[in-house]
């Protein structure tokens, strides 16, 4: 498989993960943080940090709303127990 190939795959496998948990609200972080060692927040900062490696300014704020679907206050406040 090359790069490209894989590239795509691996952004295609991320976009669902993000879409599941979108469709998922009932899972709180603290449950995917306790369960798996990673939730909602720790992709915003990933998905930052990768921005950050190309060379694209990305503030934290705009990368959890990249991945909660929403400003992450309105997020909290519909959804968070």
């Amino acid at each position: 498989m090359d790069d490209a190939t894989r590239t795509e795959l691996e952004a295609a496998a991320f976009r669902r993960l993000v879409e599941h948990l979108d469709e998922h609200k009932e899972v709180q972080n603290i449950d995917l943080m306790n369960l798996a060692g990673f939730c909602r927040n720790c992709l915003s900062k990933w998905y930052k940090a990768a921005a950050e490696d190309k060379g694209i300014e990305l503030d934290y704020e705009e990368a959890r709303e990249r991945i909660y679907g929403m400003p992450y206050a309105e997020w909290k406040e519909k959804y968070q127990k």
